[in-house]
């Protein structure tokens, strides 16, 4: 419904959502999993297999969303893993290996991936939900801090890897859940009695990746960072974008990330 402009870039890709409960072998309506421990049953072997992903976690879950032509390599791929069920008129139902043969090639064995650089600015995140029925309280501020406030900062050094802060707003509404991530001070300007977070109200820290856009083609950008978080047991909140992608990590761990990946970039050279 949007109008063709100018200033809007759209990828030429149409993409599908994977959601993966905590048992693969279980029916729809488990428990959904976490970044890093997908990281080796359907990150890591989609990346294996030429398969670009998108990750969007959210307050309530994470979600991988491929290109709809990657769907037969993508079933192909994880059916040896899980079951794997299409929602169709709201019904969840089970999808064979056939029901997307047609068109399937077994993949070239995939080059070693471009081990992007990581920045990682000073600034503190807060993960956040909201009630939909006090959404409306808010909704001024909101639309001042997504489409106003917060330009982006054009006078900053594309690629520029001192960066003290990093301007970030992430806002989602998913089958009526609302997660939105938020720098510390900009949540202050929030009523806090509206604005619902974990219990113990951690700050996050942000790792972000690629020097320059990243695109849609490459292969194996979200397991760069999610399997060495993976094999450290450190969770992850993680968000691709249409030019970078962002993996926020609790405050206290953020050392530890970016000694890991250091050492991932040095082993790889």
């Amino acid at each position: 419904e949007l109008p063709p402009s100018e200033f809007m870039q759209v990828a030429d890709s149409t993409w599908l959502v994977l959601s993966v409960v905590s048992n693969g072998r279980e029916p729809p309506g488990c428990q959904a999993t976490g970044v890093t421990k997908i990281a080796r049953s359907v990150i890591a072997p989609l990346a294996e297999h030429h398969v670009s992903v998108l990750m969007l976690s959210t307050y309530q879950t994470d979600f991988i969303l491929v290109r709809e032509r990657d769907l037969p390599v993508v079933i192909h791929t994880l059916a040896g893993e899980f079951d794997i069920y299409k929602e169709e008129s709201g019904e969840c139902v089970p999808v064979t290996c056939d029901d997307v043969s047609n068109g399937f090639l077994k993949p070239k064995p995939a080059a070693s991936p471009t081990l992007h650089p990581v920045q990682s600015p000073q600034t503190r995140f807060c993960v956040l939900t909201v009630a939909p029925d006090t959404l409306p309280a808010i909704a001024t501020m909101l639309i001042d801090v997504l489409f106003y406030s917060h330009g982006p900062p054009w006078d900053a050094a594309a690629g520029s890897q001192d960066l003290d802060s990093i301007t970030f707003f992430s806002f989602s509404l998913i089958e009526g859940y609302i997660s939105i991530v938020m720098d510390a001070e900009t949540q202050k300007r929030f009523p806090s009695d509206l604005l619902l977070t974990s219990s113990t109200g951690e700050l996050w820290r942000m790792v972000r990746i690629g020097g320059q856009p990243l695109g849609f083609d490459e292969c194996g950008i979200v397991a760069q960072i999610a399997e060495p978080l993976a094999a450290a047991d450190i969770s992850a909140y993680y968000i691709s974008t249409f030019n970078f992608d962002h993996a926020l990590v609790p405050e206290e761990g953020i050392a530890e990330v970016i000694q890991l990946l250091q050492q991932r970039q040095e082993s790889s050279r």
